[in-house]
């Protein structure tokens, strides 16, 4: 860890009515920044026009070609920078996150330290091979090599806005692209001006980056502007679809990142404490506002009773506060919009048979991590992502029907399998469809270097991270070169 640096980074004044295209310049429309946990305004940011859209993607793209010529090492050395900025600005970033989003402290300094490793992973990749050197005849050289987009748009969601957003920034950028992020206006200072003001100190080349906190038409024109070559979105499937129409359309590269109702099964011969505590985790982390949350808890009937009332027990003790200012559990949900949708769906579920045994009630932004028993598909708490701090407890009998009701959904971003028998729990996890599947733990699974995606809902199948960014964020081109030009036969 490097030496913590006392000189405060995070300063509103430098994006207070600001957008940042290379250096901060002033907004025509500005929106406050408020904590969830306390209401308090954080700050407030620029917010970004549909004009400020065009202007960014075309000084992008005239910047891109300069840095993607820039030499390796000098590329390589701008992540390393960020990296050790992050580290050095550790305990004032984590707590920014925390209050930005209304986490429990351990959560912003994990996406601290995913930050520190998504920067390191980029500086890595500007040294690394870039294409493949391919059999041709003599006195002919015959490359296929990955050269960079040149423009990739970024809209990036509240719930882990940093982490989500800079698994995209970083990469793509050390592949040679110019970027322009759109972040989400409840967390646009973790999810954009942070990232902004971090590598402006590391000394990426002005235009290279853009951030514009903005609205839905902000997206829009991110989407359609002719100078983006491709587009990544993290967040619900309904503005997905939309999004993935709309840049198809323009044949666009699109990458969508949709979570699902992700699958947890818990075989009979389970651990039950144990199990209580993967599921405890997967579905009340961070108040259940995860892509990867464990939306469907499949418990075996043999142990259905005894592992429902550990996840009841537990939910009853788990304390619910302001995780800046106090040792808690779960924080408040990200505002009162997405409260009333998830309580919407617990009551909904409840009137269609689901049992409520822990949970289901809210002092404002705080909800109560939630137990719903009884449940069946069809129910809005099994067929849509709930995000929030509620497991659902759906019975099986037989190792089938487990692999049939984890595979009754539209698509899953993550699954797990918790058994005492890694052959049989291995094998049920080879039939779950799901970008990413673990067994013996939780869904809530990510490293920094595992490629992340899935397919359905989850997304459009496409993944980056680790060996996928090469694919995600450069495209093949193949090179010849002959010693000379030879005659053909006409």
């Amino acid at each position: 860890m490097a030496v913590p640096d006392t000189t405060p980074l995070l300063d509103p004044g430098l994006w207070s009515d600001r957008i940042f295209s290379g250096e901060w310049r002033a907004a025509a429309a500005t929106a406050d920044v408020t904590e969830p946990a306390t209401g308090a305004v954080l700050a407030r940011v620029g917010v970004a026009t549909v004009d400020d859209v065009a202007t960014a993607c075309r000084q992008a793209r005239a910047a891109q070609a300069a840095w993607a010529a820039m030499a390796p090492r000098a590329r390589a050395d701008v992540f390393h920078r960020a990296a050790a900025l992050f580290e050095g600005h550790f305990d004032e970033l984590a707590l920014h996150v925390t209050r930005e989003t209304g986490g429990i402290l351990p959560k912003g300094q994990h996406e601290i330290r995913e930050a520190i490793a998504f920067c390191r992973g980029a500086a890595a990749m500007p040294l690394a091979a870039q294409g493949h050197c391919l059999p041709s005849p003599a006195g002919r050289t015959s490359l296929a090599r990955r050269v960079a987009h040149g423009v990739v748009g970024v809209i990036s969601p509240f719930n882990f806005p940093l982490i989500l957003t800079l698994r995209v920034v970083a990469p793509a950028l050390a592949a040679g692209n110019a970027v322009v992020v759109k972040p989400d206006l409840r967390t646009p200072i973790s999810g954009g001006c942070l990232i902004a003001r971090i590598f402006e100190l590391a000394g990426l080349p002005r235009g290279v980056l853009h951030v514009l906190p903005g609205g839905a038409d902000v997206g829009n024109a991110l989407v359609v502007d002719p100078a983006v070559a491709m587009i990544s979105f993290t967040g619900s499937a309904a503005v997905g679809r939309q999004i993935g129409a709309l840049a198809g359309g323009l044949l666009k590269k699109v990458s969508l990142e949709l979570g699902g109702t992700n699958a947890l099964v818990i075989l009979d011969d389970a651990d039950l404490d144990v199990a209580a505590s993967n599921a405890a985790w997967g579905a009340w982390l961070h108040q259940g506002q995860i892509c990867m949350a464990s939306n469907r808890i499949l418990v075996h009937q043999a142990i259905a009773e005894a592992f429902t009332q550990r996840l009841v027990d537990k939910a009853k003790a788990l304390p619910v506060g302001d995780g800046a200012r106090a040792q808690v559990a779960l924080g408040p949900l990200i505002d009162a919009r997405q409260r009333d949708r998830v309580h919407a769906v617990v009551q909904d579920s409840v009137r269609a048979g689901a049992t409520l045994l822990a949970g289901g009630t809210y002092d404002g932004l705080f909800y109560q991590p939630t137990v719903l028993a009884n449940v069946k598909p069809g129910m809005r708490c099994v067929d849509e992502e709930v995000f929030g701090p509620v497991a659902n407890i759906v019975r099986f009998g037989s190792d089938a029907e487990a692999v049939a009701l984890a595979n009754d959904s539209h698509g899953g971003l993550a699954a797990g399998v918790i058994s005492r028998s890694i052959g049989r729990a291995t094998a049920i996890a080879r039939q779950l469809r799901a970008g990413m599947v673990h067994v013996n733990d939780q869904t809530v699974n990510d490293d920094a270097i595992n490629p992340f995606g899935g397919p359905g809902v989850a997304g459009n199948g496409s993944s980056h991270g680790g060996a996928a960014d090469w694919e995600a964020f450069t495209t093949w081109q193949w090179l010849t070169v002959k010693d000379e030009a030879t005659p053909y036969p006409f």
